[in-house]
């Protein structure tokens, strides 16, 4: 089956039940990581949590449907925040949807005067974690990570990646 090309465009309102019905799955049913919406109620908010407070949130779409979403919480000190980044199982590897929706965050941090940015993630991702060191990114550790770091409780594993 050919797959659809993908484009990646800024959120817009209507699909926030579309992004929930993406990450909830890939969450707890593929990675059995104990999280639910009561948990992350920004998915409901996106607008207010992450665009309205200086970061953004990006999505790709494949027929009109939501197949990966990343997100950027603005920090001080020129850092930001990579959060919510998911792609859909079979949009994964060679698809490179995680990698578009990246080029996507990184650009426009970079026209934004961004100079760092930070994520964590679970130790069980050892995709993602691959995909990170692949694009740049270095292990960081949690005690070093910017004060105005939004830690989760599940993320075990850090990564840093300089844009200067």
């Amino acid at each position: 089956m050919e797959m659809s090309e993908v484009t990646i465009i800024p959120f817009e309102e209507q699909y926030t039940s579309q992004v929930v019905e993406l990450i909830l799955p890939i969450q707890q049913e593929e990675f059995g990581i104990d999280i639910s919406i009561k948990d992350q109620p920004d998915l409901l908010n996106i607008k207010e949590e992450y665009i309205e407070t200086g970061g953004n949130f990006w999505i790709a779409l494949a027929d009109g449907k939501v197949v990966g979403t990343i997100a950027l919480v603005a920090l001080q000190d020129h850092n930001g925040a990579i959060k919510k980044m998911f792609a859909a199982k079979e949009y994964r590897g060679e698809k490179q949807v995680g990698k578009k929706l990246l080029d996507t965050l990184i650009f426009y941090c970079k026209e934004q005067g961004y100079e760092r940015l930070y994520l964590g993630t679970v130790d069980v991702l050892k995709a993602a974690q691959k995909f990170y060191k692949k694009n740049g990114f270095e292990l960081w550790e949690k005690a070093e990570m910017p004060q105005d770091y939004h830690l989760m409780d599940v993320d075990t594993v850090f990564f840093k990646k300089d844009l200067t």
